[in-house]
């Protein structure tokens, strides 16, 4: 056995996160070609890398395959349920920020905050006989805000991706998704609401809580973690 720790597989990600374990004095890197998907750990002994890439991790920390993960923080909310009794926010790394919003059409001049959006939602279904639709691959979280936020004449349409382009294109009204910088939104005549954060998300290293760990592994899981100096 050994502990394994899960990196997103390609691009910046994978190299800021290579950057952030090399400061602390643990080494990660991908074995053989850029095509290859293992990978090695040097600094201490009874380590492991699995390189996969981020949309995959939370799934493997809820299955216990992995002991600690990188991924960002968006898609350990969406994917995992209770994400906090499956897995263990042990230390936000400082990149790969980017938020979950909700956005509208410029040109809905009278919609800027939740509460107008859910006066058109009900003004859209009396006009057109359907629910208003909002575009995005954030089911989970996109629902549970707005449902927290009173707004319910709506229906979510699956997008993974391009999905500033589904108001131009016209299969949704609307849209949920992840900005960095909003320039996208803005080249596709979109507007975050006033009140439509959803989420701010970054890379974060995670424990899985219900991994199977021997007595020897648990004891390098602390080392480990005790030479990055996360809790």
């Amino acid at each position: 056995m050994s502990i394994k720790i899960g990196v997103p597989s390609k691009g910046r990600l994978m190299e800021k996160t290579f950057d952030w374990f090399a400061k602390r004095g643990i080494t990660l890197g991908r074995a053989g070609s850029d095509r290859e998907y293992s990978g090695f750990v040097e600094g201490i002994d009874g380590v492991e890398l699995v390189l996969l890439s981020a949309g995959e991790i939370p799934r493997e920390l809820r299955a216990g395959r992995i002991h600690l993960g990188v991924t960002g923080t968006d898609l350990v909310r969406e994917k995992l349920g209770q994400w906090d009794q499956v897995v263990e926010e042990l230390e936000p790394l400082g990149f790969g920020q980017a938020d979950l919003v909700l956005a509208v059409p410029q040109a809905w001049v009278d919609v800027n905050t939740l509460d107008d959006l859910d006066a058109a939602a009900a003004a859209f279904r009396s006009v057109h006989g359907f629910r208003l639709r909002i575009a995005t691959k954030y089911h989970r979280l996109c629902r549970e805000f707005l449902r927290e936020n009173g707004v319910a004449d709506y229906q979510l349409v699956d997008s993974q991706g391009a999905t500033e382009g589904t108001v131009k294109n016209e299969t949704a009204e609307a849209i949920a998704d992840i900005t960095s910088t909003g320039d996208t939104m803005r080249a596709n005549h979109l507007k975050t609401l006033e009140d439509g954060l959803i989420l701010r998300s970054q890379a974060t290293l995670y424990r899985a809580r219900r991994a199977d760990i021997c007595d020897l592994d648990r004891k390098t899981l602390g080392e480990l973690i005790e030479s990055l100096g996360v809790s």
